[in-house]
């Protein structure tokens, strides 16, 4: 069942925000996205239900639903020069090329800083931007045909909230035939200046035909606030293009996040993806991925570190709509005191989709008794001429390995260490960008040397 008095609670903010004007975007055409969001938000709610509700089985949302949290919009912000430094200090740690000036869109509490991002002036090949400065750069056509067209509000409550609220977020829009190493960031960061509210983060992404990108969202958290974040993520990635993205959570563990990443790859385009996640108390994420061409490929990589009593919950489907391209996707997770972790994964083939190679693996490793990890892969086949393979491990430290390198002169602590990291350097490794690898991998070093 659904607790209509929490969704009828965002109701009422809906109403306040479009009776004062407080929206940036009042474009006919977002005004209806809006509409049609909040219209779908009341009828499907949140998924609470406890019961035959397979895709929420193992992450119960209700402390979501029980808490109260503040629109942004309407909270008044008074920012003070020490707060102000924290802020800074905290997206300055989260750039990832910390030798050269980085491309990075900053929302705070959900709203646009321009002050603090960092746009090129000249945009010749792509453009970068707040979506309401889009729209004013002659930008609506291109938003208009893509944004809530993947991320449909007929199937799920989150997004449909997410619509609801939809106003400032971040457009990448990446022309024909541009080809670029540089490194693109939006960063999402929430603080203790509104207490206890909600955000809705917005990211567009289309990648032209033939185009090379490298995209990179990140999440933090500035003090110990409650937070309630609920993102989605739009991307197309057009015919023969390379789009490299990455997603970092690091929200306080008294923030809950929801996370929805659609994503269309056409015909002979490579789509790679590394989601890292940390921080946050109830963490789930959606990443939805349509393989609608033939050549595509998807590699879908994620690391996981949790500890004391975090949730962390990864929902993957692959649908392979036509034949002959692939897929490759592997998790690999690190749990330590009262944490758990739930991964499911479904690949699907369609009938006469023949030529699909996909394959899928999901290991956990508990540092803990305590600790638990739930992973449920899934096949869904209907055609016969493909390839298709999955594994699942869940366990802890290999004692004969601590043994063995015990044997050659290393105490057991280090054993342990260097056993963890290697565990986790496999995902970590895929990574490309040397600088981006550097990053990923001292965030995860600092997790663990912090549980």
């Amino acid at each position: 069942m659904t607790n209509k008095i929490k969704e009828h609670d965002y109701q009422k903010a809906y109403d306040r925000l479009v009776s004062e004007e407080l929206f940036q975007d009042q474009s006919d055409t977002t005004s209806k996205v809006r509409s049609t969001g909040l219209k779908d938000f009341l009828s499907l709610g949140f998924p609470a239900k406890r019961k035959g509700n397979e895709e929420w089985k193992y992450t119960d949302i209700r402390p979501i639903m029980n808490d109260h949290f503040e629109s942004p919009y309407e909270a008044k912000q008074v920012v003070d020069s020490e707060k102000d430094n924290r802020i800074k200090d905290a997206i300055q740690s989260l750039l990832v090329d910390k030798e050269n000036p980085t491309t990075s869109l900053i929302f705070v509490d959900g709203i646009y800083k321009p002050d603090i991002s960092n746009i090129p002036e000249e945009q010749s090949s792509i453009e970068i931007s707040n979506l309401v400065d889009a729209r004013n750069k002659s930008y609506s056509s291109v938003i208009d045909e893509y944004i809530s067209t993947r991320s449909t509000t007929d199937l799920s409550g989150f997004t449909a909230m997410n619509t609801a609220f939809l106003d400032q977020g971040a457009f990448i829009h990446i022309l024909p035939k541009h080809r670029s190493d540089q490194l693109i960031q939006v960063i999402f960061v929430s603080t203790d200046l509104v207490s206890q509210s909600f955000s809705v983060p917005r990211v567009l992404i289309v990648a032209g035909t033939d185009s090379v990108a490298n995209v990179i969202e990140s999440y933090v958290s500035v003090g110990n606030s409650k937070h309630f974040s609920n993102a989605v993520t739009e991307i197309i990635v057009g015919r023969g293009s390379i789009l490299n993205y990455t997603k970092t959570q690091d929200y306080n563990e008294s923030t809950y996040h929801v996370s929805t990443t659609d994503v269309e790859v056409q015909a002979n385009a490579r789509f790679s993806s590394m989601n890292l996640d940390i921080g946050s108390g109830l963490a789930r994420n959606n990443l939805n991925i349509k393989m609608l061409g033939e050549g595509g490929l998807a590699r879908i990589n994620g690391a996981y570190v949790v500890s004391r009593s975090q949730h962390i919950d990864n929902q993957v489907v692959i649908d392979h709509v036509v034949g002959n391209n692939d897929s490759n996707e592997i998790y690999k997770g690190i749990l330590d005191g009262h944490s758990r972790s739930v991964f499911h994964g479904s690949i699907i083939v369609r009938e006469k989709a023949a030529g699909v190679n996909a394959n899928q693996v999901d290991k956990n490793l508990l540092l803990s008794n305590t600790a638990e990890a739930d992973t449920k892969p899934a096949f869904w086949v209907y055609c016969d001429d493909v390839r298709c393979g999955h594994g699942a491990a869940c366990g802890q430290i290999d004692e004969d390995a601590i043994f063995y390198l015990m044997s050659r002169g290393v105490t057991e602590e280090q054993a342990k260490r260097i056993l963890i990291r290697a565990f986790v350097a496999e995902v970590i490794d895929t990574v490309e960008n040397d600088t981006l690898k550097e990053y990923l991998q001292s965030v995860v070093e600092n997790k663990l040397d912090n549980l």
